[in-house]
């Protein structure tokens, strides 16, 4: 039972969305996967990205109608007029569903002639119809479209929330590092390799997002496929309006866009003019390449830690290496003593073993000067071939 109640839970968030519109009004929808593709014109392939039981690298990919987002926890569809959320009950998902719905709308003053700011709440009708045409031309030549502020939105939020971890990470790893450098010990020993483990982790994470930005931006091609409302704006193709018809917030406004088309020429430029969208992600782009650049720095104090560590252990074990030697060379020295004993202990008679035993101090007294003569020529020698420190 308690199998099938955490499938069908898993199921149930993964179906759950989020639709944020343009005036940053909030909806949860629990659909099926077809109805998302229907809804914003992408394929099961697509969708299949944003599976939060899947694993997939991170990923920003132009449609005809939308663009896919998969960025960390951030699994996104981005549309002209909308934007939904995977899996909202997601606690990381919170700043940046707070940060869409403050974001997304446009807030616009009108303009007289004489340059003082206008507000669009007019008493006169007349006066109030003229600016809102003036509202609509002023917006769009002045704001970025839907799809970017939803997107500098998302990238802001992954960046910075990386970049937060990568500064967590560091507050905990240099002290760590100074204190093992002070005192190797199991304890710290222990806790070093866990932070270069989720250090390892961070950094793949981070180069991961870092990689998809840079191909975007190398690529022209599918950063124009990003400019949903200028695609908006011209003719679909009949193949593209067969297979995925368009969503009713999206249908509401094509013919709105369409008179729009000569402002947004304007605004925008040709279709091969991207310099919007390459300057928004060359910002993020150098943002998350600081991120990257701050763990490398950690990963080489990391890697300098365990040098002066190996060459304190290196040196430990000469010592040890150099203690063998001498004690080596004493035992050697003690075994000739020994066996001098050993000699003069046996009980064989001899003649001259009677009334000399006096000769007893002077045959310990002579083994005795004669073996620390060789310890001591055996240091020296040790000392001339540089084996044992002076």
């Amino acid at each position: 039972m308690d199998g099938q109640g955490l499938g069908k839970k898993s199921l149930s968030a993964s179906r759950t969305w989020m639709v944020i519109d343009t005036n940053g009004r909030t909806k949860i929808l629990e659909v099926e996967k077809h109805a998302i593709m229907h809804r914003v014109g992408i394929h099961a392939r697509d969708l299949r990205i944003l599976d939060p039981l899947l694993s997939y690298p991170s990923t920003i990919l132009g449609r005809e109608r939308a663009i896919v987002l998969n960025l960390e926890h951030i699994k996104a569809i981005i549309t002209a007029e909308e934007v939904l959320l995977r899996n909202p009950a997601d606690t990381n998902l919170v700043p940046i569903i707070e940060e869409l719905s403050r974001g997304l709308p446009i807030h616009t003053i009108a303009h007289d002639t004489d340059g003082s700011g206008v507000e669009a709440n007019m008493e006169s009708n007349d006066v109030q119809n003229q600016l809102s045409i003036g509202q609509e031309v002023e917006a769009d030549e002045n704001t970025s479209p839907f799809e970017f502020r939803a997107l500098e939105i998302a990238l802001e939020s992954i960046c910075s929330f990386l970049d937060a971890r990568a500064t967590e990470l560091e507050a905990a790893a240099y002290p760590a590092l100074d204190e093992l450098t002070s005192k190797i010990s199991s304890r710290n020993l222990d806790r070093v390799r866990k932070l270069k483990s989720g250090m390892t982790r961070l950094t793949a994470r981070v180069q991961k997002v870092r990689d998809e930005l840079e191909q975007l931006l190398d690529d022209d091609e599918d950063m124009a496929e990003l400019y949903l409302t200028r695609k908006l704006a011209m003719p679909a193709s009949p193949d593209s309006e067969s297979e995925f018809p368009a969503s009713p917030t999206i249908g509401s406004r094509i013919t709105a866009a369409s008179r729009g088309r000569t402002v947004t020429t304007n605004t925008h430029g040709s279709e091969d003019d991207i310099e919007e969208l390459e300057m928004l992600l060359e910002a993020y782009f150098m943002q998350i390449d600081g991120t990257l650049n701050k763990l490398n720095t950690l990963r080489e104090y990391i890697d300098d830690t365990e040098d002066y560590i190996n060459i304190q252990l290196d040196n430990h074990r000469n010592q040890l290496i150099q203690l063998e030697l001498i004690l080596s060379s004493a035992t050697v020295v003690m075994a000739i003593f020994s066996l001098v004993a050993g000699i003069f202990g046996m009980n064989i008679p001899y003649p001259w073993n009677t009334n000399h035993g006096y000769m007893f101090k002077w045959v310990v007294l002579l083994t005795g000067l004669v073996c620390f003569a060789m310890f001591s020529a055996l240091l020296f020698y040790a000392r001339y071939r540089g084996l044992i420190g002076t």
